[in-house]
């Protein structure tokens, strides 16, 4: 479908807008996040800002189903996904992306920004962090259930209670890492710690829940070979 001129616009100025909420959100949390900041930011006048976004409330909220999205897309890869991946090898790469989306998105220093000024607020304004907590990690988990159950459903997964398997998931790829960055800012995890982390992770929850254990554990191995030739390539060059 084309998209005209004016609504291709549209679209950048939203992103922009996304943008400068991040930034502005991530260095005065959010209830000391003023729409005329986010406006200087974006470089567009507060009535413009107004127009995409009726309050911070709805910026807040647009701003972390955003990152959730960049997160979630190794799940979409096509139509046909939509009734389970076509065979556990492609389950296990999405998962492998999904985590990889998961780890470059969190892991960013505005987010983790973001993350620490929210902790920090929570217990003053908990509808802070309900609204942290309903944009951001709920949504992803949703997203994760649903996937999930779709690869259930197509009999590459077993598992009784999807939230639970989903929670798992989540918490095995990344959880030593984030906690890391979050509360040791001046220490970063490297990629090698994080891709340790991810590939432990996986092959944790792949051995827990596979339909198909030896096969996919192989196939997850094909993967990180593949990238570890890629990113050493990549050196070279």
């Amino acid at each position: 479908m084309t998209v005209s001129r004016r609504q291709q616009n549209r679209i950048e100025r939203e992103q922009r807008i996304l943008d400068a909420a991040l930034k502005v959100f991530s260095q005065q949390g959010f209830a000391g996040t003023k729409m005329d900041a986010i406006a200087i930011e974006a470089g567009l006048s507060k009535p413009t800002l107004y127009q995409y976004f009726d309050s911070k409330e709805q910026l807040f909220t647009a701003m972390m189903q955003a990152r959730r999205d960049d997160m979630l897309v190794a799940f979409d890869t096509d139509t046909a996904n939509a009734h389970g991946a076509r065979s556990s090898a492609e389950m296990v790469r999405q998962l492998y992306e999904f985590a990889w989306r998961y780890a470059d998105t969190v892991l960013r220093p505005e987010l983790l920004s973001l993350a620490r000024l929210i902790i920090g607020e929570a217990q003053r304004f908990p509808e802070v962090g309900r609204a942290y907590q309903q944009s951001g990690p709920d949504r992803v988990l949703d997203g994760i259930i649903a996937y999930l159950e779709q690869q259930r459903a197509a009999g590459w997964l077993q598992f009784t209670e999807a939230d639970l398997a989903a929670n798992d998931l989540w918490g095995l790829i990344l959880s030593a890492p984030r906690n890391q960055a979050l509360y040791l800012p001046d220490t970063p995890p490297d990629r090698a710690t994080v891709s340790r982390s991810i590939v432990n992770g996986l092959q944790v929850f792949l051995r827990a829940y596979s339909s198909n254990r030896d096969k996919d554990l192989r196939s997850l191995a094909r993967l990180v070979t593949a990238d570890n030739k890629a990113a050493f390539n990549d050196k070279l060059l």
